[in-house]
Order: C-alpha cells, then structure tokens, then sequence
C-alpha cells in the first residue's frame, strides 16, 4: 500500500475515533415536570400562589401551604407578606428555624408592617430548632 493511502487511512481512523469519543450533548428536558424551574419577577404569579397557599392554609394543609408561599417568594422576593405565611405556615409545621428565617426575612423587607411586633413577640418565644430540611420537600430553603 503506498505511503499516502496509509497516512490518510491513519488520519481517517484517528478522526473517526475522536469523533466516537466524544459523547453528543443531552437534549433538553421534553418532561416539564422534571425541568429545574426558572423564576422571574412575577407579581401576578406571585400573588396567585399567595391565594392557593391562604386556601390550604385555612384548610389546615401547612405543608402544601408552605411550598405555595416558598413559590410566591421565588417569583416576587419582595413580597413581605408572603415571608410572613410562610413562617406561620412554618412555625405550625414545628419547623423553627426556617419559620425564624422567614420571620427575619419578612421584618427586614418590612420592619413598619401593622404585624411587625407580633413577629417580633413571635421571634423571642420561637424555640431554637437545628432542623434544616425544609417541610415543604426542599432541604436548607425559605
């Protein structure tokens, strides 16, 4: 076989197995459920999962309750209200430190609120709690 045929063949075959090494990149997430969900200001999404998370409130489902306050916290950080139910919704599912976070959370973003120094009150009665798996199903958020 002539010196040329060989080298291209070797370059062939080194080409080829280059290409085989590398793995093709994964495709998008085609489940929904399973895609990592991304948030952006959203008030209007914000307060619809202030309205669902009151309704399971009431209805004596803190845990449910919890994850819907979490979400309205994820699509509107500066909705103070939503911080303080879920530290109630926290503080009935005997999870003290993520209802103290959430309590912290909501005074700093709104120290003058009507329900400040009952939060406050709240803060200094709040056992110390080193839990730090979320009831909600999410470990170390609020």
């Amino acid at each position: 076989m002539p010196l040329g045929r060989v080298l291209l063949l070797v370059l062939w075959l080194t080409a080829a197995g280059l290409c085989l090494s590398q793995e093709p990149p994964e495709p998008p997430e085609e489940d929904e459920a399973l895609a990592a969900k991304e948030y952006s200001f959203n008030p209007i999404q914000a307060q619809k999962e202030m309205e669902i998370g009151n309704f399971y409130f009431r209805k004596g489902s803190y845990r449910a309750a919890a994850g819907r306050f979490l979400e309205a916290t994820k699509w509107n950080p500066g909705l103070a209200e939503a911080y303080l139910r879920l530290g109630e919704a926290y503080e009935k599912l005997k999870a003290t430190a993520q209802a103290r976070q959430a309590y912290e959370k909501f005074l700093e973003l709104d120290p003058k609120h009507k329900q400040a120094g009952a939060v406050r009150k709240r803060l200094k009665m709040l056992p110390a709690d080193t839990d730090a798996t979320d009831p909600a199903g999410k470990p170390g958020e609020a």
